[in-house]
């Protein structure tokens, strides 16, 4: 079924165009004729006109249950809704000289991030003169992505932006595993490489 946006929808007496194209409820063309006699086959089959082309020459008109189409659009609009996911951005900040326990911490919870499905920015802050040490950050930032492991991407590698410097990690999508076929073994004595 096709969807027509709310905003340009004119239905029953507010088309006010002489002529319409007609299209059945069905989809089949009944041709070009006055919006009167138009409103009148929609109203003997209890249905609505609904102008679905108002910038074709001449508009567009379905004879349809609008009551009936609106609320399966909605239907549809929410179903959309609720299949999609939400990827929101979440972020931890560590400095270039944190300690080990504060680094576990911070690393717990960029763990928690990611199993939740979020994508997380790892910020590391410098102050003063460690701009001028920016490898230690660095480093910091490989241990983030090592200790995470396999089960994230780096979508974007260490960057510097003026005080702070950022990887972004995201939680790596899970393939289906497809099953191998078994690799049949050679049961024929033509091809064995056994000694004997």
């Amino acid at each position: 079924m096709f969807l027509i946006s709310k905003e340009s929808l004119r239905i029953n007496e507010k088309i006010r165009i002489r002529e319409v194209r007609v299209t059945s409820a069905t989809g089949e063309q009944l041709g070009i004729m006055a919006t009167r006699d138009a409103l009148r086959m929609a109203e003997e089959q209890h249905l609505d006109l609904v102008e679905v082309a108002p910038k074709a020459k001449p508009p567009v008109c379905r004879i349809m249950d609008f009551g009936k189409y609106r609320y399966e659009q909605q239907k549809r609009e929410k179903e959309a809704r609720k299949k999609q996911k939400i990827i929101s951005i979440k972020e931890v900040k560590l400095r270039p000289n944190i300690e080990q326990h504060d680094f576990d911490v911070k690393l717990k919870n960029a763990i928690r991030f990611v199993e939740e499905g979020n994508k997380v920015k790892v910020t590391i802050m410098f102050r003063g003169r460690e701009l001028s040490h920016p490898e230690l950050g660095k480093e910091v930032l490989s241990r983030v992505a090592e200790k995470l492991g396999d089960s994230v991407s780096i979508e974007r590698n260490a960057k510097l932006e003026g005080k702070n410097m950022t990887m972004i990690v995201a939680p790596k999508v899970q393939k289906p595993i497809k099953a191998k076929k078994p690799i049949k073994a050679d049961t024929e004595g033509g091809n064995s490489n056994a000694k004997n």
